[in-house]
């Protein structure tokens, strides 16, 4: 049967789908013939930026992804870990940049929707979310706009779904003005014999869409997440998919009832491309092809065209091939969950994916050539040539302050460091029961329901260190989540990313990305952790400038005995607290150094990662042995914001501290410098002996710095007062300070 043609394709045309001649070209000679204008638009989202990965697939097989827990690694829509007793979690951190700076609610929303899809697709029950959120300065005219937008996006989905938002990090920098960053994370658990690939085997078995009707929303999404801002971006609303959540719950409940049957063959929903992507990704994985008939497609809009069908990206649908003969089993699962299904087509042996309309083919294309055609591209890079001026900082330049008050006071009540209860208290955190503790703290943890475990779960990146350093800053990302985890009582098994850069045709840009990637490989190979999933989001910039690299990571932790679950606030009066790490004299690229000069320059704090490691080691035996009750790492404002924290976080009983530290070092370094490898700990003086000697024992270095208890907290160095501020007063700059901004 004869492909249905389409008028010429002009160069203009070519160009308005975001492909370059040489790739229609590449087209053209691969086919052995012109494509239409439907083939263009499937070629124009597969080989996306978004969808193909053509200028990060050469780096990102440096990774380590494989490990003897790992049962999925990347290549499906999550990766996915045995975490033992018949059970495995699946997860993933996804972007939703884009979409989420034209229209911040539906952007926001649909990613979260977006990323449980790709979790119960799988035949986990989504038990949490994360969310890492990046904006433009508190005072940008368009800033309060897209925060309450995209916090509301959150928020309503989540909450309808029924998933728990337990956790994140929102961070502020006129990087991101014209460009918000918006990495939504998500952790599922199934039996780990349960689980289910997107994969279309079988011959002849029917492959059925189900869910919400297809409309016109969406159209060419993929590809505009594959290209820059410019002033033309609000014109692009029509990019932007509508979400419906409480489809979604019912798409949740549908798909797991599904999969307790046996009649499930392979699974996808139909994320970025729509229909195109599951169609031909499913295909490809299982090496065979897909005969599909456009007419049986539910839809909601009248005249859709074949082009606009396959290239929709409404939400909430599912495409699923089951085996012969349960197909109408299937269909009245559907209807009785409320939902659209249809079968539109069939698993065919030749790998090619042909597509029909009343009765008329109008796609004709082999599957790798689509899945895998792309060019793989090694993009030129090239060093900053003003990264050696950004790197080199003078201290004696920076006034040394005589009294470190004033300096605490405004790194609590930065928009950066300042409590974001204000944003968490709309999620809902406690659905279902498995959050241990409010958030707030230095990781998430949640209980798993029938045995005495726990996961630990935390995001983390400080791009001003990437944009510094990318490799160094990278790496640091990764220890700073790591130190979250285990401050928590868990161990790592497993990282997930979610890679943010610019225009990756820049060179400059090009170098931070493979930096970035160089450097995550080689932290998470010494870690033993493995990159089971991810995601990279590139041409984040508006017109030319770009945001600072912001490869975000999450990380998941498992407690074996989730009774050992620590907290960052001290607990008790008369406890002591200890610091675990070396404190340097190091102010490069710290909050202090913005807050203070409003600068961002020098280098990354220092990365030992022998003793990175030894810290955690140690931190993670003074929980299991019970030898003390609270841990918090010490990032963003150092040592200063740490303690202060740790005095005024509690929910319910604030407390003071004093401390007496010797350091022969600047004192605002010493107090709000960001050196890596810390942990603050705090503990009965009983068990000071025993403290001590596990410190020694696994040498990391570790001095008792003072106590707790009191109103306010004191902070003398080498004997003389540097601090000393009621708790009180800083609990209540740390917990309005956003609000200030977003209201």
């Amino acid at each position: 049967m004869k492909v249905r043609s389409s008028p010429d394709i002009t160069p203009d045309i070519v160009c308005q789908h975001g492909l370059t001649l040489e790739e229609y070209r590449r087209i053209q000679d691969l086919l052995g013939r012109a494509p239409n204008l439907t083939e263009l638009g499937i070629f124009s989202v597969m080989w996306s930026e978004h969808c193909s990965y053509k200028s990060s697939r050469y780096h990102l097989k440096t990774l380590p992804t494989e490990g003897p827990h790992v049962l999925q690694g990347p290549g499906e829509n999550a990766g996915v870990i045995d975490i033992g007793d018949g059970l495995a979690v699946i997860f993933k951190i996804e972007s939703h940049n884009h979409p989420s700076f034209i229209e911040p609610h539906q952007g926001a929303a649909t990613g979260v929707g977006g990323i449980l899809r790709d979790i119960f697709t799988m035949g986990a029950r989504p038990i949490a979310l994360l969310n890492s959120l990046r904006f433009g300065e508190p005072d940008h005219p368009r800033t309060r706009f897209l925060l309450n937008g995209v916090v509301d996006g959150i928020s309503s989905y989540g909450n309808c779904t029924g998933v728990p938002t337990v956790g994140g990090e929102i961070y502020f920098d006129p990087c991101y003005n014209g460009n918000i960053l918006v990495n939504v994370f998500c952790l599922g658990l199934v039996p780990s014999d349960k689980i289910f690939l997107g994969n279309a085997s079988g011959v002849g078995n029917p492959v059925i869409y189900f869910g919400s009707k297809t409309g016109r929303d969406g159209i060419h999404g993929a590809s505009m997440a594959s290209s820059e801002f410019d002033d033309s971006s609000e014109e692009k609303r029509p990019t932007v998919q509508v979400g419906d959540p409480f489809t979604e719950k019912l798409l949740i409940e549908a798909c797991l009832e599904l999969m307790k049957k046996d009649w499930v063959v392979g699974i996808q929903d139909m994320g970025a491309a729509g229909l195109t992507c599951s169609t031909f990704e499913m295909a490809g994985r299982a090496g065979t092809g897909i005969d599909l008939d456009l007419s049986r497609v539910p839809r909601r809009e009248e005249g859709m065209t074949p082009y606009e069908i396959l290239l929709s990206e409404s939400q909430e649908r599912m495409l699923v091939v089951v085996k012969k003969g349960m197909e109408q089993e299937a269909l009245a699962l559907f209807r009785k969950w409320d939902l659209d299904a249809a079968v539109v087509g069939e698993v065919t042996d030749k790998p090619v994916v042909r597509i029909f309309e009343d009765g008329n083919q109008v796609v004709h294309l082999p599957v790798e050539l689509v899945v895998d055609g792309a060019l793989d591209l090694e993009r030129p890079a090239a060093r900053p040539t003003d990264l050696d001026a950004i790197n080199r900082i003078d201290l004696t330049e920076i006034p040394e302050p005589v009294r470190g008050d004033e300096a605490l006071r405004k790194l609590l009540a930065s928009a950066n460091i300042a409590s974001k209860h204000w944003v968490y208290e709309q999620y809902d955190h406690m659905v279902r029961l498995n959050t241990l503790g409010l958030p707030g703290s230095d990781a998430a943890v949640l209980r798993v329901k029938g045995s005495k475990k726990a996961l630990a779960i935390s995001v983390d990146c400080n791009s001003r260190y990437c944009y510094l350093d990318p490799f160094y800053g990278t790496q640091i990302a990764v220890a700073e989540c790591v130190r979250n985890i285990v401050c928590s009582g868990g161990t790592p098994i497993g990282l997930t990313n979610c890679l943010n850069f610019g225009n990756p045709e820049k060179p400059e840009i090009m170098w931070q990305f493979a930096q970035s990637v160089a450097g995550l490989g080689e932290i998470c190979r010494f870690f033993d952790i493995p990159v089971v999933s991810g995601n990279v989001s590139l041409y984040n910039e508006t017109l030319g400038e770009a945001i600072y690299p912001t490869p975000t990571v999450a990380v998941v932790g498992l407690l074996e005995d989730r009774s050992r679950h620590t907290t960052q606030w001290f607990k008790e009066s008369g406890h002591l607290i200890g610091l675990m790490g070396p404190t340097l004299e190091e102010l490069g690229g710290s909050e202090y150094l913005s807050v203070m000069s409003n600068r961002v320059e020098g280098k990354p704090p220092h990365l030992d990662q022998v003793l990175e490691r030894s810290v955690h080691e140690m931190c993670l035996a003074l929980i299991s042995e019970g030898l003390v009750v609270s841990a918090h790492d010490c990032s963003e404002g150092g040592l200063g914001v740490a303690l202060a924290e740790s005095c005024i976080s509690h929910p319910e009983s604030p407390r003071g501290a004093e401390l007496h530290i010797e350091s022969t070092i600047r004192r605002d370094a010493c107090l709000f410098g960001e050196s890596q490898s810390r942990i603050l700990v705090s503990f009965p003086e009983s068990n000071r002996e025993a403290v001590e000697e596990k410190a020694r024992t696994m040498k990391v270095p570790f001095a008792v710095i003072g106590k707790v208890g009191g109103n306010s907290l004191v902070v003398n160095i080498n004997e003389e007062e540097f601090v000393r501020e009621e708790v009180s007063t800083l609990k209540k700059l740390w917990m309005g300070a956003l609000e200030t901004y977003v209201r």
